[in-house]
C-alpha cells in the first residue's frame, strides 16, 4: 500500500494526514509538522530551535531524566525538531508501546519543562556550540557567504541564533512561541507503519484538540542578493587549507514544471560527486580537492545554485577561477549526449531505491504534498527524465545565465 492523504476533522477544521498502512515491522511513526513556524518566523533569531529544545526536556512534573528513561524502557523515540519552514515533533515505537508513547506526547504538550533550570541549561548547551562552531571553518565559510546572498532577511543569520540573541531568549518567549505557532489549524501529519486509520483518527485527536489556534503568518519568499564585492575572504591563522563556498541566483520556482530538468543539470554539473563536472575538472584533472559539490536549492521560500570544496592554500585561486570556469562553460556550452545517458541511467536506476523503506516513502510522499506536486510527482518526474532531449536539456541550462553571477566565501589563513 503506498501512501494517500487522508483528513481528520479537529474542532472544526479539517487536519491534513498523510498515511501509509504496513504492517511488515510491527512499530508506528508519527510526525506532527507545524506550518509556518520554523526558524524563519520568529521575532528573535534561534527562538524556534530553542523552544524545540526546551520540549525535548521532557515534562515540568518528571523533569528531563525521569521524562527520558519513561521512554527509553519501552524503546520509544520522541522529539521536537525545526526547519527553516517548520516545527516537527517525531514519535515512533513498538506497536505495542505506541499508546502510552502518545500519552505521553499529550503530557509534554500540555506540561512543558518550562523552568529557569532548563531555560539556562539549553542557552548554556546553544552558546558553547556557537562558540565552538568558530573552530569549524565549513561552517564559518558557508554563514559567511549566507551573510553576503541573504544580508537583509533572518537566512543571514545561523538557526540556532547568536550569541546575543541566545541571551536575549526568555522563557516567556518561548511559552509565547509555543502557544502561538503549535495548534490544531497550522499542522500535517504524517503517520505509517502497522497502524488503523481509526486509531490514527483517535490518536491526532488526542494530540490536536487541546492545542490552542494558531496565530502564524506565511512566510515571505527571500531572494538572494548579488553583492558587488562577489568575493569574502575571512582569515584565520589556525587553518591548513581553504574552505571555498559560493552561490548564485537560480530563477526556477520550486512548483515550475521544469524541476525535473533542474535535477538532470544539477546531476551533471556538481550534485552527483565522481563523474560530475565539478569534480572531474577540479580533483580529477587539476587535483586541487578531494571532493567538489554544486547542486540547485528549491524551497517555498527562495531557489538557488550553491556548491562547495576546500583546496590547498596556494591552490585557492586558481580553484576560484575553475568554479567559474566551469561554470560559464556550462551554461554557454550545455551537456553531451554522453552525459545526458549516463545520468539518465544512474537517475532511473536509483531514484525507485529511495522509496524502499517505509521512512523513506512517508518523507518523499510528504515532501510531494508540501511542494503542491501530488502524490505521484516521482513516477511522473522518472517519466519526464527517461523523454527529456538533448536539445531540451541544453536549451534550459542555456537560460539560466543567472548561475554564473558567482558570490564566493573563502576561509584562508592568509
Amino acid at each position: 500500500m503506498s501512501a494517500e492523504v487522508k483528513k481528520v476533522e479537529v474542532n472544526g477544521v479539517n487536519v491534513d494526514v498523510i498515511y501509509e498502512n504496513s504492517s511488515y515491522i510491527p512499530s508506528v511513526y508519527m510526525k506532527f509538522v507545524f506550518k509556518d513556524s520554523g526558524n524563519l518566523d520568529t521575532d528573535k533569531l534561534g527562538l524556534a530551535r530553542f523552544s524545540a529544545s526546551l520540549l525535548n526536556e521532557g515534562t515540568l512534573s518528571d523533569g528531563s531524566y525521569n521524562f527520558a528513561n519513561k521512554l527509553e524502557a519501552k524503546a520509544i523515540s520522541l522529539q521536537a525538531v525545526t526547519g527553516y519552514e517548520t516545527f516537527n515533533i517525531e514519535i515512533e515505537a513498538l506497536k505495542e508501546q505506541f499508546n502510552y508513547g502518545i500519552l505521553q506526547l499529550r503530557e509534554l504538550l500540555k506540561e512543558p519543562n518550562y523552568s529557569d533550570k532548563s531555560v539556562e541549561k539549553i542557552r548554556k548547551l546553544s552558546i558553547a556550540k556557537v562558540e565552538k562552531g568558530k573552530n569549524n571553518f565549513d561552517l564559518v565559510a558557508s554563514q559567511n557567504l549566507n551573510k553576503l546572498i541573504f544580508k537583509g532577511s533572518k537566512m543571514e543569520y545561523p538557526s540556532i541564533g547568536t550569541i546575543e540573541s541566545i541571551n536575549d531568549i526568555s522563557l516567556k518567549d518561548i511559552k509565547n512561541y509555543i502557544n502561538s505557532h503549535l495548534g490544531y489549524d497550522n499542522v500535517i501529519v504524517v503517520v505509517g507503519g502497522d497502524i488503523s486509520f481509526e486509531d490514527v483518527t483517535k490518536y491526532i485527536k488526542m494530540i490536536l484538540q487541546d492545542l490552542p489556534k494558531s496565530k502564524t503568518s506565511q512566510i515571505e519568499d527571500i531572494a538572494l542578493q548579488t553583492p558587488k564585492e562577489s568575493l569574502n575572504i575571512a582569515t584565520n591563522k589556525d587553518t591548513q587549507q581553504a574552505y571555498i563556498y559560493f552561490a548564485s541566483k537560480f530563477n526556477l520556482k520550486y512548483s515550475d514544471k521544469n524541476q525535473y530538468k533542474a535535477t538532470v543539470a544539477s546531476h551533471i554539473l556538481g550534485a552527483s560527486g565522481f563523474g560530475s563536472r565539478m569534480m572531474e575538472e577540479l580533483r580529477v584533472k587539476r587535483g586541487l580537492t578531494y571532493g567538489a559539490y554544486a547542486y540547485f536549492v528549491s524551497m517555498r521560500f527562495t531557489n538557488y545554485f550553491t556548491g562547495h570544496l576546500s583546496t590547498k592554500l596556494e591552490s585557492q585561486k586558481e580553484a576560484l577561477e575553475v568554479v567559474q570556469k566551469i561554470v560559464d562553460e556550462f551554461v554557454a556550452k550545455g551537456v553531451t549526449q554522453k552525459e545526458l545517458e549516463a545520468t539518465k541511467r544512474y537517475i532511473l536506476g536509483s531514484e525507485p531505491l529511495k522509496n524502499e523503506s517505509l521512512s523513506q516513502r512517508l518523507n518523499s510522499a510528504f515532501n510531494n504534498f508540501y511542494y503542491e506536486r501530488g502524490l505521484d510527482y516521482n513516477s511522473k518526474k522518472l517519466k519526464d527524465i527517461e523523454n527529456l532531449t538533448l536539445e531540451e536539456l541544453n536549451e534550459f541550462i542555456k537560460s539560466h545565465k543567472e548561475i554564473r553571477d558567482i558570490t564566493f566565501s573563502i576561509v584562508t589563513n592568509k
